[in-house]
């Protein structure tokens, strides 16, 4: 059995949320995480935005067409896997 990745971040407010990781996308050169959170079944889709060797910023994604492929992407890597409702 697969253990899941639990991310903790912290929103504009303050305040933590877990997510559960589901991958990591490169679109057009940037990288773009793909999470869940805890109390949800929605998809949440972040840039990754380094800030040095150590840290990264994750910034939500604005563009829809960016949005759009990422989540194609992952659609397609995992749709042996889960179930998608579009």
């Amino acid at each position: 059995e697969e253990e899941s990745s639990i991310l903790t971040l912290t929103d504009e407010n303050g305040e933590d949320i877990n997510f559960e990781y589901l991958d990591c996308i490169e679109y057009n050169g940037v990288e773009h995480l793909v999470l869940m959170p805890e109390d949800s079944d929605d998809i949440v889709i972040l840039e990754v935005q380094p800030v040095d060797e150590e840290n990264e910023n994750y910034l939500a994604v604005e563009s829809e067409e960016i949005l759009d492929a990422v989540y194609g992407i992952f659609k397609e890597r995992y749709k042996d896997i889960l179930q998608f409702e579009d």
